[in-house]
Formats: structure tokens, C-alpha cells, sequence
């Protein structure tokens, strides 16, 4: 049975827990950091993002609708994709591109 070509969508923005496990194996801790203060503003993506959020809190608006996440959440953002962040708590993030 063929899927839907919704369910062969990449989603936009991935938001789950990992497990320390996984942190540890992807090696995030020794990710740079980025910090940004409270503010909105529109940003688009060259390529595949992965962020860990250390603190603050944001809502990122995408075509596919709103993804909001904030401490211990580890984030991808699909290359290609442009959004807006709204950052409601100052963020703190480890990051990895590609």
C-alpha cells in the first residue's frame, strides 16, 4: 500500500527528549553554543540544523504550523526550510549543522 504524499513529507522541525545515551553518542555537549535574547525574527535554513536546548523557551512558525520547545528538547530543522522564531524566554542552545 502506498503511503500518502503527506506521510512522505519530511517534517519541518523535529521536537523529542533524548535519552543522555543518545547525547553522549552524538557527542553534544562539544557542540557550539548560541545564545540569542528575547525577540522575533524570520530565518531560513542553507542546511539541516540539530540543537539542544540548554534554557529559554520558543515557538518556531513554519508552513506547517507552530513547534514550540524549550529546555531538554533536541530540535532538527530541515534544510531548505524558512520559519520564525519567537523566542519568549532567552534561549541557550547547543548546535550542529549538517
Amino acid at each position: 500500500m502506498a503511503q500518502s504524499p503527506e506521510a512522505e513529507m519530511e517534517r519541518d522541525v523535529d521536537v523529542r527528549k533524548p535519552t543522555e545515551e543518545e547525547l553522549e553518542k552524538q557527542g553534544v555537549r562539544g557542540w557550539p553554543i548560541w545564545e540569542k535574547e528575547v525577540s522575533t525574527f524570520p530565518w531560513s535554513y542553507d542546511e539541516r540544523e540539530t540543537c539542544y536546548i540548554l534554557a529559554g523557551q520558543v515557538k518556531v512558525t513554519t508552513p506547517q504550523g507552530a513547534f514550540a520547545f524549550g529546555p531538554g528538547d533536541l530540535v532538527t530543522f530541515r534544510e531548505g526550510l524558512s520559519c520564525t522564531w519567537e523566542i519568549s524566554a532567552p534561549v541557550r542552545k547547543h548546535y550542529r549543522f549538517g
